[in-house]
């Protein structure tokens, strides 16, 4: 299995050299590339397509932010790319900036506590699997003039310190035994405690964790958005025919969302490196069952995957499309849990959703650096569609059944049912898992 690939970038070559010098002792991360100042970061990972970049903040021309621009201008054109920022600045408020605006796959680390044991490894197979990290000395900031406040259990002190190192409630709640929900009752109740003691010294601090602990939610929730980051030239060829920034089109499409069951159990027993290593792998075949039928990748969020047929391009045939592409996703991970329950590791189950509806889509932000939203029904039912599927299965609304020029011979139509966020019922089909593929037993509910 291929180890994490990273991408160096810093204007001193001493410091690139010592980086990869260091990541050179982990067996599972392989350095494919360094930069020196933005156009070379930005070339050499769009070539080198790693799953992590790790850069200085300042780097030429202007030595300003071209590390953090060019990190997002990577993302914009490989999505689910992630981002370790090394800085020089312990700022509590420009790290939890830089976390709440990238959100998931960011870390932040101090350029001079990297060689202390093995924060900078942490912090790639972190963001390799979109997940996100502050330096120990960022979150003591953050949270050492919030504890002054006093009156905090020992559980309440390790609750705060899991907030500030931006950990997600699912995360704190597989630490702590516990359900998300009830994390969010405790972190609730805690903000709270702490604003009726805060003093107006302490009201910054306290600000800022809420901000970080919004963002963190907020991903977790939605992901980084529901828009897609543009590939090189897509944006370009938009506009170019016309299509105005901030114009808004409808389009008939068939979404297409898969999710692994039972990860966050997979998660809690795995080693992370070990974990980081099959998501990557993972997400590779998922890109390519998807990009082999004409689909665009709208997201990579943790576990799970969307997709889309029938934009930006509009195509006639994308429920036929999103179906090949969705059977192609089972077929390739197959191959992949083969490979791993002959090395020991634990194999992936897959659900897959896929609704055919009518979305509005349109080009935000600038001609500079633009992102390609959808907006519509069709991607709220597809997460709750995938919800349904067991390992190996397919579950697809009615409409996109009713759309396929050949349909599957096996298939089950599911009880019409309400979903949870819609006053429509849905009435959707059941594409069992084929006789050859292997049965997996996931435990817990889809995650």
């Amino acid at each position: 299995m291929g180890a994490i690939t990273v991408f160096l970038a810093d204007d001193s070559a001493i410091i690139r050299a010592g980086v990869s010098a260091m990541l050179q002792r982990d067996s599972d991360v392989e350095v494919v590339g360094m930069a020196e100042d933005y156009d070379t970061l930005v070339a050499g990972a769009v070539e080198a397509h790693p799953d992590v970049v790790v850069s200085d903040i300042r780097m030429p021309p202007h030595f300003e932010s071209e590390g953090i621009d060019a990190c997002k201008e990577i993302r914009k054109r490989h999505p689910g790319t992630g981002i370790v920022i090394l800085s020089q600045y312990d700022d509590p408020d420009y790290a939890v900036s830089l976390l709440a605006e990238g959100s998931a796959g960011y870390a932040y680390l101090l350029k001079d506590r990297i060689a202390e044991g093995d924060q900078l490894s942490r912090a790639i197979r972190e963001v390799a699997t979109g997940g996100s990290m502050l330096d120990p000395v960022i979150v003591s900031a953050l949270i050492n003039p919030v504890r002054r406040t006093g009156g905090l259990s020992t559980d309440d002190d390790e609750l705060l310190e899991m907030i500030a190192s931006g950990r997600t409630c699912k995360s704190i709640a597989v630490a702590l035994n516990t359900t998300p929900s009830a994390i969010d009752d405790r972190v609730e109740r805690l903000f709270v405690h702490l604003a009726e003691g805060v003093s107006s010294g302490q009201a910054g601090a306290l600000d800022r964790l809420r901000r970080l602990h919004r963002a963190i939610v907020e991903r977790e929730e939605q992901g980084e958005s529901l828009s897609r980051l543009l590939p090189t030239g897509v944006a370009d060829q938009l506009i170019a025919e016309g299509r105005a920034v901030g114009e808004t089109e409808t389009l008939d499409v068939t979404v297409v969302m898969s999710d692994i069951r039972g990860y966050t159990t997979i998660a809690e027993h795995a080693d992370p490196a070990v974990l980081a290593q099959q998501l990557n792998r993972h997400r590779a075949e998922m890109n390519r069952a998807i990009l082999s039928e004409g689909g665009t990748v709208m997201q990579y969020v943790g576990d799970a995957v969307m997709a889309v047929f029938g934009a930006p391009v509009a195509t006639s045939d994308h429920p036929d499309r999103a179906l090949a592409a969705a059977l192609a996703m089972h077929q390739r991970q197959d191959v992949v849990n083969a490979e791993w329950s002959a090395e020991g590791r634990t194999p992936f189950g897959l659900g897959i959703g896929v609704v055919t509806g009518t979305v509005a889509a349109a080009l935000l932000g600038s001609e500079e650096r633009v992102e390609y939203t959808l907006v519509g029904d069709a991607l709220n039912l597809c997460q709750r569609l995938q919800q349904f599927a067991d390992p190996g299965e397919t579950v697809l609304s009615e409409p996109t059944w009713n759309s396929l020029t050949e349909r599957p011979i096996e298939f089950e139509q599911l009880e019409s049912q309400l979903v949870k966020g819609r006053d429509t019922p849905v009435a959707p089909y059941l594409l069992p898992r084929p006789n050859h593929a292997p049965e997996l037993q996931t435990e817990g509910a889809p995650t």
